[in-house]
């Protein structure tokens, strides 16, 4: 699967980093339903409401972003992709600017061409597959030349609705096996598969 796949595209939030999103908290602090997805709420608010809770979710991201904290093996396998002429995505329900924050803390933000970081402004939030068709066709290749590699449902739901493969990475156990392509413990884990069968 990962043979001959040399664009990548990688959620970043519990992906790239460890996962600090508290989502139950920001939910009660922004009035959500616990069963709502909070994006979509946000996007389903009067326009006056949604624009003061995006300002407080978009400010409580950024110390998150600011103190962010590389997952296991996370920027190894990105140096070393990149290294080895891949090119690479970032695809995020979280901001942009708050992308290029945490990339920069990680030390990672060279590796990844500006216009090829999605957040959910630049494309309508995961699970819809429209981020990675995006990028495949800024790329000129067909989805099913790309990888998407994520910590979450939506994350493998959108490769797989784009006609892209998927990598789930940093969950224990995989609760979606018909979503997933492969299921790896973490980022250092696929790293070294990548290493086995990448030529």
């Amino acid at each position: 699967m990962i043979r001959g796949i040399h664009h990548w595209v990688f959620d970043m939030d519990g992906t790239l980093t460890l996962a600090v999103h508290d989502f139950a908290a920001i939910r009660r602090a922004l009035e959500i339903p616990p069963q709502d997805d909070i994006l979509d709420h946000l996007a389903a608010l009067p326009a006056q409401q949604a624009a003061v809770k995006r300002a407080w979710l978009l400010e409580h991201e950024r110390a998150l972003a600011q103190s962010a904290q590389a997952a296991p093996g996370a920027c190894e396998l990105v140096k070393a992709l990149h290294d080895s002429g891949y090119t690479l995505g970032i695809l995020t329900r979280n901001a942009r600017e708050l992308a290029l924050i945490t990339l920069e803390v990680l030390g990672i933000h060279t590796y990844f061409a500006e216009q090829d970081i999605l957040g959910r402004d630049e494309a309508p939030p995961k699970p819809r597959p429209d981020g990675l068709l995006h990028l495949a066709q800024g790329w000129n290749i067909a989805p099913s030349q790309l990888l998407m590699v994520g910590d979450y449902l939506n994350d493998v739901q959108c490769a797989r609705m784009a006609g892209a493969y998927n990598v789930l990475v940093n969950v224990s156990e995989n609760l979606w096996p018909e979503w997933t392509d492969l299921h790896l413990a973490d980022c250092h884990a696929l790293h070294q598969y990548w290493q086995e069968r990448a030529y």
